[in-house]
């Protein structure tokens, strides 16, 4: 068991969700071990998570802000409440989604959420613009007496609860690694080459994929070492315009006129500045 340290706070990451975001929590007091099922205290009450991580001792100076405390470790009671609440979740899900198609909202809901105490069903989902669901709220508060809420969601955010595989065979990044999300251009796909095909560009959200943005500086970076597309350079077997660049290899591709091209290396290149008198 971890005692109070003045000098700092014992650290424990925890999930809610099976490959969601690890929020950290104060274990101070409790004795915790990787995969424990724990109760702890959130900004909406008491949650149940899983712990991911081992406990550390954190300076005051680091701590996150609003730092919560870990309550307890999950019993069995908690455990069964749990399963009495997916399984809520799912009737829920379902009578939403009938409800939303008597009534023909423009909506697309994805996820529904019972908070452990039971105080307020969250339903998420997407839509293209605003809709007026009054009408709905009213028909789940009659249903389920208790505080609901409809959340929107981004796309993005719909393909992270959904999770799968994208274009590269590997599970999709908001699943596996990214816990939020940066702005995505198609300056980015651009820098790096890529044909502007909507289906080779495009993750499983239909938005421009995530990955797009990992190594965007370094190509950026590179390119300002390069000479750019249709400028005029010297070379060995004479002056050409630069047709191509390959970033990766730092190369570029150079026009010499009547069909011929060639692949040189920048350091190949010979610049004006440099030729001898």
């Amino acid at each position: 068991m971890k005692e109070k340290n003045s000098t700092g706070a014992w650290i424990i990451g925890i999930r809610f969700r099976k490959k969601g975001k690890i929020y950290s929590f104060d274990g101070a007091g409790v004795a915790l071990e990787k995969n424990d099922r724990v109760i702890v205290d959130t900004e909406n009450g008491p949650a149940i998570g899983t712990v991911v991580t081992i406990v550390k001792l954190a300076p005051l100076s680091n701590l996150p802000d609003n730092l919560k405390q870990v309550i307890r470790k999950a019993d069995e009671a908690d455990l069964k409440a749990e399963r009495e609440n997916i399984e809520l979740e799912k009737e829920a899900l379902h009578f939403c989604r009938r409800k939303i198609g008597e009534r023909n909202l423009p909506m697309r809901l994805v996820e529904v959420s019972y908070l452990f105490d039971r105080s307020k069903l969250i339903f998420y989902f997407t839509a293209e613009s605003r809709v007026d669901f009054r009408e709905l709220v009213k028909d789940l508060v009659a249903k389920y007496r208790t505080r609901i809420e409809l959340r929107q969601i981004w796309v993005r955010s719909e393909a992270k609860i959904f999770g799968g595989v994208g274009m590269c065979g590997r599970e999709v990044c908001c699943v596996g690694f990214l816990n939020n999300f940066v702005p995505v251009s198609i300056k980015m796909a651009k820098e790096q080459n890529m044909l502007l095909n909507p289906e080779k560009i495009s993750g499983l959200c239909g938005r421009l994929m995530c990955c797009l943005a990992f190594e965007y500086d370094d190509y950026r970076e590179a390119k300002k070492h390069m000479p750019k597309v249709g400028k005029t350079v010297d070379l060995p077997q004479g002056k050409g315009k630069v047709v191509r660049q390959n970033v990766l290899e730092e190369k570029i591709v150079v026009d010499l006129g009547e069909g011929k091209e060639v692949e040189v290396s920048i350091d190949d290149i010979v610049r004006k500045n440099k030729q001898e008198p």
